[in-house]
């Protein structure tokens, strides 16, 4: 893992210097200081290259990065002059309870309508399902956000959910019970727009992993000895059907991290997808690489789980 996320910090070091424009012409771009002449400009310029740390050979520049990275130094973003660990701190959260609740209602649901799809067969049922699950997974995210907000948040049909942020004004002064309600309510539209690709991804997965297990001879042995097709499916086919679905597991917390820059952006909801898209905006690289590196460790966390159930899903896999 140390030397994967080295080599992916590296690249998106590079990726940043590389792109256009520049922080230090964004912030004196929006500065009042009085001096409009190119002397003075220039000068204020190459002062605040010295002042970040800018002026320094872009090797010597990560190499400094990487060292503060050690003791989780992210530094200060340009925009501001906030820790960058102190932003990431308070969208992280926010971000991730969108992202955990959207996996397990993906997988709570998916899971069980690729098992129904597939002992299902070809019929109208598993046609129906299959055509329904196709056309969510391929409608864009931002569309059907927007959409959401015109029917239901206020727009030209109902109010029923806000239409921005991720908690009411009030909600420090609630009681647990209210401010868990009121964050849920929040969270229904964007929670939806998360969910529903992931949602369609799985199921059809978990149809096609388990119609591959059904086909097995031992499968068919346990049909022979008389087994209900109940047990037939749930403890002997569902398990072996799993460990492809597992391994999905390890993509979908980071994706969805990386893919919330537009549902966060729509929803005006705090997280890191937002947070990365003004950092980006404003060419605050600390706040960039910051974003990038907990994506990152993410990544290879979530890798890390993936490989650890799928040796709990079927034991035959080990780690020697």
């Amino acid at each position: 893992m140390i030397p994967t996320f080295i080599g992916v910090s590296l690249i998106t070091f590079v990726i940043i210097q590389l792109a256009p424009g520049s922080p230090i012409a964004a912030k004196l771009m929006f500065s009042d200081n009085g001096m409009s002449t190119d002397a003075a400009s220039q000068k204020i310029m190459e002062d605040t290259k010295r002042l970040y740390g800018l002026d320094k050979p872009i090797p010597v520049q990560y190499g400094l990065w990487l060292g503060r990275l050690v003791t989780l130094d992210f530094g200060k973003s340009y925009k501001d002059q906030r820790p960058v660990l102190d932003k990431i701190g308070e969208a992280l959260p926010i971000t991730i309870q969108l992202s955990l609740l959207s996996i397990f209602l993906a997988y709570l649901i998916a899971l069980p309508a690729g098992i129904f799809s597939a002992t299902r067969q070809y019929s109208l049922v598993d046609s129906g399902l299959t055509l329904t699950l196709f056309i969510l997974y391929s409608l864009p995210s931002f569309w059907v956000a927007t959409l959401l907000i015109m029917f239901f948040a206020g727009g030209e049909y109902y109010n029923w959910f806000p239409a921005h942020g991720i908690s009411s004004i009030d909600a420090k002064s609630m009681t647990a019970w209210d401010w868990t309600m009121d964050r849920l309510w929040h969270m229904a539209l964007p929670l939806f727009c998360y969910t529903y690709g992931s949602l369609a991804m799985i199921s059809r997965y978990m149809r096609g992993s388990m119609l591959e297990t059904i086909r097995q001879d031992y499968i068919r042995t346990a049909r022979a000895f008389g087994f209900s097709e109940r047990a037939v499916v749930y403890r002997y086919a569902l398990r072996n059907s799993l460990i492809p679905i597992v391994t999905l597991l390890g993509g979908l917390l980071p994706a969805l991290i990386g893919g919330s820059v537009i549902i966060e952006s729509i929803f005006s909801i705090p997280g890191m997808g937002r947070l990365a898209f003004e950092g980006v905006l404003s060419r605050d690289y600390p706040l960039v690489m910051g974003v990038f590196a907990i994506s990152a460790l993410l990544t290879m966390f979530g890798l890390l789980l993936s490989d650890i159930l799928t040796a709990i899903v079927n034991p035959k896999i080990t780690f020697d």
